[in-house]
């Protein structure tokens, strides 16, 4: 098994090149997620912004993904960076943080994310121990190099400073959140995804990654969306959420069942 056994799965798969496809769970149910990455996502998302999930059920997540021998990765509140070393230590693999608009956020963020001398993450990895299935001096030495600290990019100071973000040591990769970034570049006239200004600034974000050696990831709400971003080069695409998993299969039976 890699180093760090699910906890070091996730860096693993994106080193690898070829795309992670992640489930993203909101509904703040643990075995959903564990249901989803057993049916073969590679990781799973569980949100604590805009998701029923509050640290008690992330924790109980996390163990759940780890049980299916999977990464799991978190997504915070906005600046709420005092969970980000609680999440890593709970063995999250990767902390995705909304709404990091400059290179102060994104200095504070990784702060959190990384152990000493590289951040200010401070010691007390209980459960992500026992999950990496390693000794204290170990993780100590490896952890920065297996947990990701995963920027989002959503607004347009964001994309005015993403160069420097993604230059700041401890930040991971950047993670594009399409329906905010579309209210930011249409100035509030619609919040559509697929909107062209956005379809239109992916090239440019996925590039600038790649020039610092970051990886880039996108949240998108269908499989068929989700393999166009990685033919885009996209190397973490979200496919859907668990609600709209859920909504979709239940429409189409109850379809078939009344045709």
């Amino acid at each position: 098994m890699n180093k760090g056994g699910s906890l070091g799965l996730l860096a693993q798969q994106l080193r690898a090149g070829k795309c992670v496809f992640s489930a993203w769970c909101g509904i703040g149910e643990p075995i959903l997620a564990e249901m989803l990455v057993r049916e073969g996502f590679d990781t799973a998302v569980l949100d604590m912004q805009h998701g029923a999930y509050d640290y008690a059920r992330a924790h109980l997540g996390i163990s759940h993904i780890s049980l299916a021998g999977k990464s799991a990765i978190v997504r915070i509140p906005v600046g709420d960076f005092a969970e980000v070393s609680r999440l890593l230590d709970a063995g999250a693999a990767g902390i995705i943080a909304p709404m990091i608009n400059s290179v102060e956020d994104a200095r504070t963020f990784a702060a959190f994310a990384k152990y000493p001398p590289l951040g200010e993450r401070s010691w007390g990895p209980a459960r992500a121990l026992t999950l990496s299935g390693m000794n204290a001096t170990d993780y100590f030495q490896s952890a920065n190099d297996f947990t990701r600290a995963i920027a989002m990019i959503e607004t347009r100071e964001a994309m005015a400073a993403l160069d420097d973000i993604l230059a700041v040591p401890g930040i991971d990769g950047i993670f594009i959140g399409p329906s905010d970034l579309s209210i930011a570049l249409t100035n509030g006239r619609t919040v559509d995804p697929m909107a062209s200004e956005v379809l239109g600034a992916l090239d440019h974000i996925v590039a600038r990654a790649k020039a610092h050696n970051k990886f880039s990831g996108i949240f998108t709400f269908s499989g068929k969306v989700a393999r166009d971003m990685a033919a885009r080069g996209f190397n973490l695409c979200s496919i859907s959420n668990d609600t709209g998993l859920l909504r979709q299969a239940g429409a189409l039976e109850l379809a078939a069942a009344r045709a």
